[in-house]
């Protein structure tokens, strides 16, 4: 029965990864498009800037894109996030699998559909909430060429990080379960998996590298520095595609669960047991 689980895990990532490209699409790329343009159009400023300072020649070192602007948008963001969804589909189905195991045997009375809501939002919360608290999405343009490689470190260190603390969380509740209840188990172990992201995060490196006006040697500014409202709309509207994956990923998921309980017992469409059947 797992492998129905995980079946049923990478249709909803896949549905859920369709439908945020779509939305990806149609608000994220046209931000990306302004970052880009921007980039584009500061590398000319610094560039006619030096010459300047040079005093004389004009010199373009572009070699031009390997992919176009309209084949990353289209073809690219949408394996991208296929590929993404589909991982996050069979991690959620694995994650669901063992909570259910336990859970489904120990407590009958559980509905497996409320554990998958349970499991969406702590994957939520751990693959993309916290990570994203720690190193909010930036547009291209924004970040340091030279720091790229300390703020991948960062961001991946934090993300493992989260994952395994959330997993630590909620074995420590459900050990704390039958001796102070749910409800308190839950508090407990959610301050917990907080407390220790929390420490893990003061320890990693912070990073603020949104650009500057370019300034000539007078101190008078050439060109502006990155819009600050091309950076909030990207962060918006990463936070809204992933609130879109992960709910869809979650009510399809609940739902081919209760088209599952249906199917083997249709006077009993409420849950399946701890095996799936």
């Amino acid at each position: 029965m797992e492998k129905r689980f995980i079946g049923a895990g990478l249709l909803s990532g896949l549905i859920a990864g369709i439908l945020s490209f779509v939305f990806a699409r149609f608000y994220i790329e046209p931000v990306v498009s302004k970052a880009v343009d921007y980039e584009s159009a500061r590398s000319e400023a610094e560039e006619t800037l030096a010459h300047a300072a040079e005093a004389g020649g004009h010199h373009h070192g572009d070699g031009g894109e390997v992919f176009t602007r309209a084949m990353q948008e289209n073809l690219g963001a949408g394996v991208g996030n296929l590929v993404f969804a589909l991982c996050m589909g069979a991690f959620f189905a694995v994650a669901f699998t063992v909570l259910w195991s336990y859970l489904g045997n120990r407590y009958p009375a559980t509905d497996a559909r409320a554990v998958a809501g349970v499991t969406g939002a702590i994957g939520f919360v751990a693959v993309f909430g916290v990570p994203f608290f720690a190193y909010p999405a930036n547009p291209p343009a924004v970040g340091d060429d030279d720091t790229i490689g300390d703020r991948t470190g960062a961001f991946l260190t934090i993300t493992i990080a989260s994952v395994v603390l959330a997993i630590a969380a909620v074995v420590l509740a459900l050990w704390l379960r039958p001796r102070i209840g749910g409800l308190v188990s839950a508090v407990v172990g959610g301050a917990a998996y907080l407390t220790a992201v929390g420490i893990t995060i003061a320890f990693l490196p912070s990073f603020d590298e949104v650009p500057e006006p370019v300034r000539n040697s007078t101190g008078q500014i050439v060109f502006p520095g990155f819009p600050a409202d091309v950076v909030a709309d990207f962060r918006v509207y990463t936070i809204t595609n992933q609130v879109i994956l992960w709910t869809v990923l979650t009510v399809t998921f609940a739902l081919i669960l209760g088209a599952m309980a249906r199917s083997k017992n249709p006077a009993t469409p409420r849950t399946v047991d701890a095996t799936g059947n």
